[in-house]
């Protein structure tokens, strides 16, 4: 599914992973005194650098933030959003090697696993993410 918005030509671009195990997701809390995005639960993910592939750039940051190692991606995301300021590719991890854990508290001020029950209450970053995270749950 692809949610648009304006094409603008200088757009970030960024991967982003639904890490999910069994009945629950997990999300990471974004520091207070982030630019963008502060204070809300978003899924782990970042910017693809110049010289790298999306699927590249979702396998590094899930290495940097995350420290656990997954395979490269070989469908297509699960979730493309595209916006003003940013272009964004979403893909479901349920495999993975290691544990995860906040390796970057300079940009998570916490990381935590919720079931679809809790998931209404959080603030998210994405007014999409709710839905998606959702039919991860219930469609598996």
């Amino acid at each position: 599914m692809t949610i648009s918005a304006d094409n603008s030509r200088d757009r970030a671009r960024v991967v982003a992973a639904l890490v999910r195990d069994g009945n629950r997701i997990l999300l990471c809390h974004r520091s207070a005194g982030r630019r963008w995005y502060p204070d809300v639960w978003d899924l782990p993910g970042g910017h693809v650098e110049d010289t790298e592939s999306p699927r590249a750039a979702l396998v590094r940051e899930l290495r940097e933030e995350l420290g656990i190692t997954v395979p490269l991606p070989s469908g297509p995301p699960m979730r493309e959003i595209s916006a003003d300021t940013f272009e964004m590719w979403i893909w479901l991890v349920d495999a993975w090697t290691g544990v995860p854990a906040n390796a970057a508290p300079d940009e998570h001020d916490d990381i935590r696993w919720f079931g679809a029950s809790e998931l209404p209450h959080l603030q998210l970053a994405h007014d999409s993410y709710l839905d998606m995270f959702t039919e991860a749950l219930v469609g598996r």
